[in-house]
């Protein structure tokens, strides 16, 4: 909207014409009016003109730039432009992520008199806990979906990096269903395991007769993709005399299927993901630079579990709602605590293995922090193999076993094996013997002040 409108009025009845939530919001952050879709979407029962647009969005007493987010409004009043970014808003179904946009209005001396902010509502991420989907509330993860949101609508080839188990996939989802080929198929590729037969039979298919054992016609994944997504994980392992054909399908759009002279016109937009370092690797020669450059239009990083520490309880809960099933099982205060003070080189995969076990581990509704890390001794323990000494599932652990306290597995072994040594009723040889270890280790690793016989 490049010029001021006549009247409000005027301007409210263009809004009320378009399907996304707008306000009109002067340079004091006050709402001189609202469409339709932000009263339904935003105003829970309340009025909103002449409330300020930070009371209403954030619940804020103050605008949002004096509460450490980036406010679209006071940039937009500072250069005169548009602005978009991605904040975490109050609507109709609770705190939602929501990307803002907000463009000036000038009147015909060029002058700014009002400001159009228009609100979409992410729906395909979520700021509370999911059985499905992205979650988090993080700044780390907030910053990577602003980029996400900002993307998704566009053409460009968008390149994930970021460790092992950040959950690149589910991004890559994201991406595709905020699309524009939304409609369209997704099909996901696992690059690592592709040798030079695998790699051309199963990207670009075969006839029959191709080879032997080519029994039919198939068609290769570039072409399920037609009209969606075609993403291709672990791009970095891709081996360098197998890079030039991807190149040459991006360069020229066109493939042919093993055994045919038939070109085939490509179209679906490309997603990859690495977890290595592609820059490094073209410097040592081992990924090729046009490729490189091809794919790297828009680079997003997805931040490592240590980058969004805080959002650990939110990705516990919601992992525990893909792995429960039916069963309805909760973590309890002393899990989550523990699960919080942990450090995951997995990342959220090793956060949803060890969530996924201890549900197998926990008889009742709620998981302890006695079903979180264990070895083989302890299953064993917990399938009744060990002896009478262990009571699964109870809780029951001595008060001097401060679960909460606990910050690493040296400390969180410590803490069992005290407990261990208070419930066996026997001496330490036997307490070494039922947990699978040598009394010599069982000696070293308990303290002279922990409990137990000689």
């Amino acid at each position: 909207m490049s010029q001021a409108v006549k009247s409000l009025p005027e301007l409210l009845s263009f809004l009320d014409s378009q399907p996304e939530p707008r306000i009109v919001m002067d340079a004091d952050y006050r709402i001189v009016a609202a469409n339709r879709a932000y009263v339904r979407e935003f105003s829970q029962g309340r009025p909103i003109r002449g409330r300020h647009c930070y009371e209403v969005s954030h619940h804020f007493t103050v605008p949002c730039d004096q509460a450490g987010e980036s406010c679209p409004l006071r940039m937009s009043q500072e250069d005169g432009t548009s602005h978009q970014v991605l904040h975490l808003h109050h609507t109709s179904r609770g705190e939602e992520h929501v990307v803002v946009e907000t463009n000036p209005l000038r009147d015909d001396q060029g002058a700014i008199v009002y400001f159009v902010e228009t609100l979409r509502v992410v729906k395909h991420a979520s700021s509370k806990a999911a059985a499905e989907g992205l979650v988090g509330r993080a700044p780390a993860f907030n910053r990577m979906l602003g980029l996400l949101m900002r993307v998704a609508p566009t053409s460009a080839t968008v390149v994930l990096l970021g460790e092992t188990g950040t959950g690149k996939e589910l991004v890559a989802r994201l991406i595709h269903e905020s699309s524009l080929r939304a409609s369209g198929p997704f099909v996901a590729v696992d690059c690592s395991g592709l040798t030079e037969t695998l790699f051309e039979s199963e990207l670009f298919g075969y006839e029959k007769g191709a080879f032997t054992g080519a029994t039919h016609r198939k068609i290769g994944l570039v072409e399920a993709a037609s009209g969606g997504t075609l993403f291709l994980d672990e791009i970095g392992d891709i081996p360098l005399f197998l890079q030039v054909k991807l190149l040459r399908l991006l360069e020229t759009g066109t493939y042919r299927r093993v055994g045919s002279v038939e070109a085939l016109h490509a179209d679906f937009r490309l997603v990859c993901a690495t977890h290595r370092d592609l820059a490094a690797m073209v410097e040592n020669e081992t990924f090729r630079r046009d490729l490189y450059h091809r794919i790297n239009v828009f680079p997003v990083r997805t931040p490592a579990l240590a980058e969004r520490s805080e959002d650990i309880p939110l990705l516990a809960a919601s992992l525990l709602k893909r792995v429960a099933g039916d069963r309805d099982l909760q973590l309890s205060a002393s899990a989550l605590a523990l699960l919080s003070q942990q450090a995951y080189s997995g990342n959220i995969r090793e956060l949803r293995n060890l969530i996924e076990r201890a549900s197998i581990l926990a008889d009742g509704n709620e998981i302890l922090p006695e079903h979180l890390f264990f070895n083989e001794t302890s299953i064993a323990v917990k399938a009744g193999v060990a002896g009478s000494f262990v009571e699964p599932g109870t809780g029951d652990i001595p008060q001097n076993f401060h679960v909460d306290q606990l910050i690493s597995l040296e400390a969180l072994e410590s803490g069992y094996l005290t407990w261990a040594a208070l419930r066996f009723p026997g001496g330490r040889r036997e307490l070494a013997q039922q947990l699978g270890i040598s009394p010599r280790t069982l000696f070293r690793k308990l303290t002279p002040e922990m409990p137990g016989k000689g």
